[in-house]
């Protein structure tokens, strides 16, 4: 009796344990995720928090387009503070099925009347200051929000805006949105209209909003209803949609609210004028572009760091990738590498395309430069002085700059060995930190990829508007020799970090992808292109993928210093991968996720179905149908 029992137990463990081992492989083979994919068949809305990826669904079905839906998000993020807020900027790639032709959107804010070197060196400044009004660029993203969706978009501002004045109203705000006005708070108290807004529990323990309390703005909320008065005030007066939602654009940069925002940002020390906000405008741009074995890659160009995803998928297009192995010794030398070159260019080469001199934009996205920069590429150890290269030459012309080329380099701005905890914690927090993004997509085929930024948290409220100003003044330099395209000058924009992307292939729309996340943008888009694109995984699994970042470019925040050398890697990185790299010059550090939140859409014109994903941490949210 005893051993019967014995044999059926032995039998069962044999049983469970070949039902375990076929799980595993089964999990294996399938490349399981932690977040499941989205499937979608009519429409797709994707964005940084749940609530904002309702408002998104919301417009969807009220009959709302992609661009609708991607302007309801923007309105909802900027109104929950998620690293953005009203006064920031908006960096857009649409997708237009009717003219079969991808355009940028580029309201990106530019320096006040008064923002010179001059001025900050007289503050004993090395560059513009990272928090403040004197922080602030001209607000863009009112400017982009209403551009993309009078041009491209079907319903009225009153209905895409719905959703985001509910919240200006009062919502149930988030944990991460409430602890990090804590932790902002002593900065905050330096601003009235701040402290108004963000601390309504002034004098107490914790004078930050609780999570899960109602969150109210009637300031904003005040604001969102005079742009939506200019709009229905217009219809009434015959204006046609458009002429309407223009007429919102003109009260917010021309009228009161541009009064009130002045009024607020000159009292608190800032240099914005009316003038500013009126001679401000958007650009509806042709984005630049590269092809990677055939696929059409989109990015807009150097008022951004954008290019340089396509920079890099030049050089690596002459490498055999897929023999490397994903994410081996060599696979993450190579990459690093060629981000080395890459982002040297971008610190040297980028800046604002309508002001002088002329970024030479044509030649960094040559592929004869890319072959020519992959022949500087030490394949055994890490090259600390990696440089910009010559792009000139490849555009026909004599670089200026040959000089200031010379003395150029990122070797001993600074020195994590000499940082304080609490300084290097800052320092790779800059390079991760910020930005939200937003993807959209219907069954028509309109397409929005953008990354809307600056105002975060904690940010200097303009007056009684409610706006957060942008903090992305500290993304210029003062010293040409540091990037002669990109010096500090009123009416320039600086250049950003902010870089979404989209993918054509055979004539289709194929991949649309952005992440939130400083410098290490165009990192994160690489690898999560190269996922797909050469190792066949899905959306979600290369939204998930452990990621590689690198330090050895220069911040484009704070002090803009550079770690040649530095990379951290995913924690479930084998350690022989983590010897060999230190034999090879790298300086290591772990962490458990190595990206920003990465959203995106796959395109499956197969099924005629959409894929889209998310990453598996943080708050990013999706909603599809």
């Amino acid at each position: 009796m005893i051993q019967g029992r014995n044999g059926i137990i032995k039998r069962w463990k044999a049983a469970l344990l070949l039902l375990i081992f076929i799980f595993a492989v089964n999990i294996m083979s399938t490349g399981r995720t932690e977040k499941p994919v989205l499937h979608g068949r009519h429409w797709v809305a994707i964005t940084g928090k749940p609530l904002a990826a309702t408002a998104g669904a919301k417009i969807f079905e009220q009959g709302g387009n992609a661009v609708d839906s991607a302007c309801a998000m923007l309105a909802a993020t900027c109104t929950m503070y998620d690293v953005l807020s009203w006064g920031g900027e908006t960096q857009v790639l649409i997708y237009n099925p009717n003219t079969k032709k991808v355009y940028g959107i580029n309201a990106l804010g530019a320096a006040p009347t008064g923002a010179t070197p001059e001025f900050f060196k007289e503050k004993d400044l090395e560059f513009p200051p990272a928090y403040g009004p004197l922080a602030a660029v001209t607000p863009g993203t009112p400017g982009g929000l209403i551009v993309m969706l009078a041009e491209f978009g079907s319903l009225s501002l009153k209905e895409v805006l719905e959703p985001a004045m509910q919240m200006a109203e009062g919502y149930p705000i988030e944990k991460q949105m409430a602890d990090g006005i804590e932790r902002g708070k002593e900065r905050i108290k330096e601003w009235p209209y701040s402290k108004k807004v963000l601390l309504p529990h002034l004098g107490e323990e914790r004078e930050a909003p609780y999570p899960g309390e109602i969150f109210s703005q009637p300031d904003l909320l005040n604001t969102l209803q005079k742009l939506v008065e200019a709009e229905q005030k217009a219809l009434e007066e015959g204006k046609n949609r458009k002429e309407a939602i223009y007429a919102a654009y003109d009260r917010f940069y021309k009228g009161d609210i541009a009064e009130e925002f002045v009024r607020g940002c000159q009292e608190q020390g800032g240099l914005i004028s009316m003038d500013d906000l009126a001679k401000w405008k958007v650009y509806i741009e042709d984005p630049v572009m590269t092809t990677y074995k055939g696929i059409e890659v989109y990015k807009l160009t150097c008022w951004v760091q954008g290019p340089v995803l396509l920079q890099m998928l030049n050089m690596l297009e002459n490498i055999d990738l897929k023999s490397m192995d994903h994410n081996s010794v060599n696979y993450i030398h190579t990459l690093y590498q060629v981000m080395n070159l890459a982002f040297a260019d971008r610190d040297f080469y980028y800046g604002d395309p309508y002001f002088p001199p002329e970024e030479p934009i044509k030649g960094l996205l040559s592929k004869e430069y890319a072959e020519e920069r992959l022949k500087s590429i030490n394949w055994n150890v890490n090259d600390a002085n990696a440089k910009p290269g010559d792009p000139y030459p490849f555009e026909g012309k004599k670089n200026p700059y040959l000089e200031l080329l010379k003395e150029w380099s990122n070797v001993g701005t600074a020195d994590p060995e000499k940082m304080s905890k609490e300084e290097l914690l800052e320092y790779e927090e800059s390079f991760v930190a910020g930005t939200t993004s937003i993807q959209a997509a219907d069954k028509e085929g309109w397409i929005v990829s953008a990354t809307p930024s600056g105002g975060w948290i904690p940010a200097c409220i303009a007056g009684n508007t409610g706006i957060g100003m942008s903090q992305r003044m500290q993304s210029f330099v003062l010293d040409e020799a540091k990037n002669p395209y990109n010096v500090v000058a009123p009416g320039k924009r600086p250049r950003a970090t902010l870089t979404p992307s989209l993918a054509i292939k055979d004539g289709k729309p194929f991949l649309s992808f952005a992440v939130q996340g400083g410098d290490t943008q165009d990192q994160n888009m690489l690898q999560f292109f190269l996922n797909v694109v050469e190792f066949g995984m899905n959306v979600q699994e290369a939204c998930e993928a452990p990621n590689i970042v690198s330090y050895q470019m220069q911040s484009s925040f704070g002090r803009h210093v550079a770690t040649p050398g530095r990379l951290t890697l995913n924690e479930k990185t084998p350690k022989k991968i983590g010897e060999n790299l230190k034999l090879m010059g790298y300086k290591l550090r772990f962490r458990s996720h190595t990206s920003g939140p990465i959203n995106a859409i796959f395109y499956d014109w197969k099924h005629g179905t959409f894929w889209g994903g998310s990453s598996n941490y943080g708050e990013d949210y999706g909603i599809a149908w």
